[in-house]
């Protein structure tokens, strides 16, 4: 596992249009969260975003659309981001995160320049019909073996804090050992008032140790970003993050949620003496 802190940016290409019904997700029509929505952002403001992006340090750029799957339409949305992108910002690993794949979409998306794809298990097998009622755990488990069939670098996590036992936060990672991901994001559930679950009942000695258990479990992976969620998790105590084991984290805003300002993160980063990844 590398020892460099990699940076990972996330930009939501489409915002707030998913059909499904998971608990956790504010950007489900369902629950009518207090989020801006919209079906396309412009492909030059995202090239934008990958500039600032790859200013602040970050070396993955995740394009992330608000859907259970991927259609023809956006598909075609995705590349010609993903093709503008590499064209201005070449030095980006491109990652696309668009729900619910098959081999050819996924080998369409190698070929625009996408190399790693992200689909998160969420939560154990047996929890997830807790979460989610619109469709089964077991097409997440198939898209992230898609994408190892693909060629693809698989990133693969989950959310921690929606009312879970400690034996599916196990159950989860085993399971996310299974697919031999190159990256693992752990994310702690961020409450949002217009979704059914409860509060994030999680304290932070908890959720450092849950980080360290991923590590322990899932020891073949190059990367454990603690992603969304951080920033209300972890509050004055961030830092600890690295010495429970992470060496990735998402830098910037997430997909509704915002996140820290950048430059506190990468002063952080100096003050301990952590050097920032230059090459994935």
């Amino acid at each position: 596992m590398s020892k460099a802190i990699f940076l990972c940016a996330i930009s939501n290409i489409n915002s707030g249009t998913c059909n499904e019904d998971c608990k956790f997700c504010s950007q489900s029509v369902k629950y009518k969260a207090d989020i801006e929505r919209y079906i396309q952002k412009p492909i030059d403001a995202i090239v934008e975003e990958a500039k600032a992006a790859r200013a602040s340090g970050a070396l993955g750029f995740c394009l992330v659309t608000a859907n259970k799957g991927i259609d023809d339409k956006i598909l075609k949305f995705v590349c010609d981001v993903a093709r503008a992108v590499q064209a201005e910002v070449p030095e980006l690993r491109l990652i696309a995160c668009n729900g619910t794949a098959s081999v050819e979409q996924l080998l369409t998306l190698k070929e625009a320049g996408v190399k790693a794809y992200n689909h998160n298990l969420e939560t154990a097998e047996a929890f997830y019909p807790t979460v989610c009622t619109t469709h089964p755990w077991r097409e997440r488990y198939e898209t992230c073996e898609n994408v190892n069939k693909a060629g693809l670098k698989l990133i693969t996590g989950g959310i921690f804090g929606m009312g879970e036992t400690q034996a599916d936060r196990i159950s989860m990672l085993e399971a996310l050992k299974s697919l031999k991901p190159t990256s693992v994001p752990l994310n702690f559930y961020h409450h949002n008032p217009a979704l059914p679950l409860s509060p994030n009942p999680l304290t932070t000695d908890e959720a450092l140790g849950l980080i360290t258990l991923a590590k322990e479990i899932i020891s073949d992976a190059d990367r454990i970003m603690v992603a969304g969620g951080r920033e209300l998790m972890f509050g004055a105590r961030q830092s600890e993050i690295f010495e429970a084991g992470a060496n990735s984290i998402v830098i910037g805003n997430y997909l509704t949620t915002q996140g820290r300002d950048k430059q506190s993160d990468l002063e952080m980063l100096k003050t301990l003496g952590l050097e920032v990844a230059k090459k994935v």
